[in-house]
């Protein structure tokens, strides 16, 4: 009895404070709901863009890798042939141009004969490829009638002096003359004497340069363009080349540690 009296002095209790409402959880409402559709957007946009930032640091580093590789099989294979190959061909395959070398048949505007110097990775025609996947060009210098791709013929030359030519420029503005008389303009030479110079055109390498300065890289004479990269915006547009030269000191040195010279 005193249980079902308690209970119905709880009843008139209720009845006093009005009628029970039982509590009701309240939903999301829209414009909650567009805030948390927004904050994850954000979160997964920062996400996708570290991911892609991150491929392209990789990317990077593989190519520095792949460059100092190149250079390193670029040298050895002087030391052992008494000559530097010659480019492979565009749209050929990844074998030098010509066969045996002397005067080759595309001596600034060809590719890194990977088939050749027995390197990787390559891509299907044997073209060595940066960590982008796009084949890396490689230009030697003619000087001293194709000497330094000549078996012989850079030893052949040691007795006057040979004189390697390639010039790799800090911007393209003001560079003069084409083919074999290009040059940098006054004051912005990063070296006027390179036997070879090796060039990945980058993240962007796939698509036609836009640039001045990464047209300078493909133009089909002795003159190249190395910097830091930049936005298209800058005022020789966009450049992510990366580009490596070997000097004519290093190789005669590589060649004299070899016997070879003089």
């Amino acid at each position: 009895m005193a249980v079902l009296t308690q209970r119905f002095r709880d009843a008139g209790s209720h009845q006093q404070n009005g009628p029970f409402r039982p509590f009701r959880h309240k939903g999301f409402t829209l414009v909650e709901l567009a805030i948390v559709l927004v904050i994850v957007a954000l979160l997964v946009g920062g996400m996708l863009v570290s991911l892609s930032t991150s491929r392209d640091l990789a990317s990077e580093k593989e190519t520095q890798k792949q460059l100092a590789s190149i250079n390193e099989a670029l040298l050895g294979y002087a030391a052992a042939q008494q000559r530097l190959p010659c480019p492979a061909a565009p749209s050929t395959t990844g074998i030098e141009s010509p066969a045996g070398g002397g005067a080759c048949t595309n001596s600034y505007n060809g590719f890194v004969p990977a088939i050749t110097l027995g390197i990787t990775p390559t891509n299907a025609q044997g073209y060595a490829i940066d960590g982008w996947g796009n084949p890396i060009r490689y230009a030697v210098t003619a000087a001293n009638a194709s000497a330094i791709t000549t078996t012989s013929g850079l030893k052949a030359a040691w007795t006057t002096g040979p004189t390697p030519d390639l010039r790799v420029c800090n911007t393209s503005l003001g560079i003069t003359g084409s083919g074999v008389t290009s040059a940098c303009a006054t004051g912005t030479d990063l070296t006027s004497s390179a036997v070879a110079v090796v060039i990945s055109s980058g993240r962007n390498g796939s698509a036609v340069p836009t640039g001045a300065d990464e047209l300078a890289n493909v133009s089909n004479n002795r003159t190249f363009v190395s910097h830091t990269q930049a936005p298209s915006s800058a005022p020789q547009g966009e450049f992510d080349d990366m580009v490596s030269w070997i000097s004519p000191n290093i190789l005669y040195n590589r060649m004299i540690s070899a016997g070879r010279l003089p």
